[in-house]
C-alpha cells in the first residue's frame, strides 16, 4: 500500500468527508450547541465524565430520551443506537421488564444494606445462567475484579497478576500495565500514578502461550485475569486451543483463572464461558447484566469459594479492603432478577445473533466490493470492522490495526445518517429491540461512505 494513503484511502478524499461531515453535524444541532455553552461550564472540561471528550463530533449531542434501540437528541434527531451504552444497554434501552422493576422497588426504598427476597431469586438465577459459583454483587465491573483480585491474592499467597497487553478491566490498577519491547510497564498516560504497578501484575500477549508459561513458571503470579475476546482496541478473538492451554497452564503452576466477560456477555447465553465451556475459577460480569442498573457480579467456584472461606477466617479482625456501600441494594437485585428471568434469555439471544450476522455480511460485502483493506469481526452480538487486514491476533496488533483519523470521520459520517456506534472502536451491538431495518440502515450508510472514499 502507498504510504500516502491512509487505511487504503487518499488523505484528500478523507479530509473532504471529514470536514463536510463535521460541518453538517454542527449545523444541524444548534439546541445542543447552544445548552452546552450555557451549561456546560459547570462540568471539568465541559462534560461530566472525562471520556465523553472522546467522542468525535464537532460537540455532543444532547440526549432527551432513548428506548428499545434508538435515541433522541434534543434537536429532534431519531438515531438507531447501536452502540448501546457502549454494552451497559445490550438489552436496549428500559427493557420493560427492568423498567417496572425500577417503578415497583423505588416505592419501597433504594438502599439499606440488607437483602430482600429478590436477592435470594437473583442468586438462583445468576447460578443457572452462569454456572455453579458463590456470587458477591459490586456496582460497576472495575469494582468487582479489584476485590476479587484482592481474594486471588489472600488465598494462594502470591502477588501478581497476569492480564493481557491491551486489555480491558475497567479502571482497575492491576491492569493498567503494557508491554514495551518485551518487558511490563505502567501505561503510558496515566493520571496521577505514583505506584510502580509491575510489581503487582506482569504482561503478556494474547494468545501467547508460551510468554504466559514464562510468567507462571517464576511462582509468583496469583491470577490470570483476561477477556475471553479483547475488546478494548480493535477485535481479537482468541486461537483455536488458547483458553485450553491457559486453563491447563493456570492448574500446572497454582494460579487461577479469572474471566472478565463484561463485553463478552454479547456472546450468547451464559457469556463466552456458557457458550464455549470455559471452567474460570474466578467470573466477573457486568455492564448489561442488570438491564442497565450500575451493577457487576463476581462469582468463585466452590474451590476457590472454600478457599477463601480458610483465608477470611485465618486473617486479623479488620476492614477486608472489600464491599461499597452502595452495593448489593435492592433495586440492584430487582434488576438484576427481571433481567436474568426476563430479558437475557435465549430468545432474545437468537434475535440479536441473527441480525448481528445480517450486519457482519452486509460491512464485509461492501468491504470487499470497494477493495478496502479492511475486515469485520463478530462475536454473538458483537461485531466490528477494522480498518486494517486481518485477522489481529494480539494486543500490539491491535493498537496498530487502529487508524483514528478514519474512524473519528466515519463515526460522524454513520451519525448524520441516523446510526450511532461506539466512540473508542468501532463497535456495534444488536439488542432485543433492534430491527431488521436497523441493520439494513447501518450496511447502506456504511456502504454509501465508502463509496465516497474509495
Amino acid at each position: 500500500m502507498p504510504e500516502s494513503l491512509i487505511a487504503g484511502i487518499r488523505p484528500e478524499r478523507l479530509e473532504k468527508l471529514r470536514a463536510r461531515e463535521a460541518k453538517r453535524f454542527a449545523t444541524g444541532r444548534p439546541r445542543a450547541r447552544a445548552a452546552l455553552d450555557q451549561g456546560a461550564e459547570a462540568f471539568l472540561d465541559g462534560v461530566p465524565l472525562h471520556w465523553m471528550k472522546d467522542w468525535p463530533m464537532p460537540h455532543l449531542p444532547l440526549i432527551s430520551k432513548a428506548k428499545g434501540a434508538r435515541i433522541t437528541d434534543i434537536d429532534g434527531y431519531e438515531i438507531d443506537d447501536f452502540c448501546l451504552g457502549d454494552t451497559g444497554s445490550m438489552f436496549g434501552h428500559s427493557p420493560a421488564p427492568v423498567a417496572k422493576a425500577i417503578r415497583h422497588q423505588a416505592a419501597r426504598g433504594l438502599t439499606y444494606m440488607l437483602p430482600s427476597e429478590d436477592t435470594l431469586d437473583a442468586g438462583r438465577l445468576l447460578t443457572e445462567r452462569f454456572g455453579d459459583f458463590r456470587w458477591q454483587i459490586a456496582t460497576t465491573a472495575t469494582d468487582a475484579n479489584r476485590f476479587a483480585i484482592r481474594v486471588a491474592r489472600a488465598i494462594t499467597g502470591r502477588t501478581k497478576i497476569l492480564v493481557f497487553n491491551g486489555c480491558y478491566h475497567g479502571t482497575v490498577d492491576d491492569a493498567m500495565v503494557e508491554l514495551a519491547n518485551g518487558i511490563t510497564q505502567n501505561r503510558q498516560g496515566l493520571m496521577g500514578q505514583v505506584a510502580d504497578l509491575t510489581l503487582g501484575a506482569v504482561a503478556c500477549e494474547f494468545n501467547d502461550l508460551a510468554g504466559v508459561e514464562a510468567a507462571l513458571a517464576k511462582g509468583d503470579v496469583a491470577a490470570i485475569l483476561t477477556e475471553p475476546v479483547m475488546t478494548n482496541s480493535c477485535m481479537v478473538l482468541p486461537d483455536p486451543g488458547f483458553h485450553d492451554g491457559l486453563r491447563a497452564l493456570s492448574q500446572k503452576y497454582g494460579a487461577l483463572l479469572m474471566i472478565d466477560e463484561t463485553h463478552t456477555i454479547s456472546s450468547g447465553l451464559g457469556g463466552y464461558t456458557g457458550v464455549h465451556g470455559l471452567q474460570p475459577d474466578i467470573f466477573v460480569v457486568g455492564k448489561c447484566v442488570a438491564g442497565g442498573m450500575p451493577t457487576a457480579v463476581w462469582g468463585l467456584s466452590h474451590e476457590t469459594a472454600a478457599r477463601y472461606a480458610a483465608a477470611n477466617e485465618a486473617r486479623a479482625p479488620g476492614h477486608s479492603g472489600m464491599g461499597t456501600t452502595l452495593s448489593a441494594n435492592p433495586m440492584q437485585f430487582a434488576c438484576l432478577k427481571a433481567t436474568l428471568s426476563e430479558v437475557m434469555t435465549a430468545k432474545n439471544y437468537g434475535h440479536m445473533e441473527k441480525l448481528a450476522d445480517r450486519l457482519s455480511a452486509g460491512l464485509a460485502k461492501s468491504i470487499t466490493r470497494h477493495k478496502a483493506p479492511w475486515h469485520v469481526v463478530r462475536v454473538g452480538a458483537r461485531v466490528e470492522f477494522i480498518c486494517a487486514p486481518g485477522p489481529l491476533h494480539s494486543g500490539t496488533e491491535a493498537a496498530l490495526a487502529h487508524q483514528p483519523a478514519v474512524e473519528s470521520a466515519l463515526h460522524v459520517a454513520l451519525l448524520n445518517r441516523g446510526c450511532l456506534i461506539a466512540p473508542f472502536h468501532n463497535m456495534m451491538l444488536i439488542s432485543p429491540a433492534t430491527k431488521k431495518r436497523q441493520v439494513d440502515r447501518l450496511i447502506a450508510a456504511f456502504d454509501e461512505i465508502l463509496s465516497e472514499l474509495f
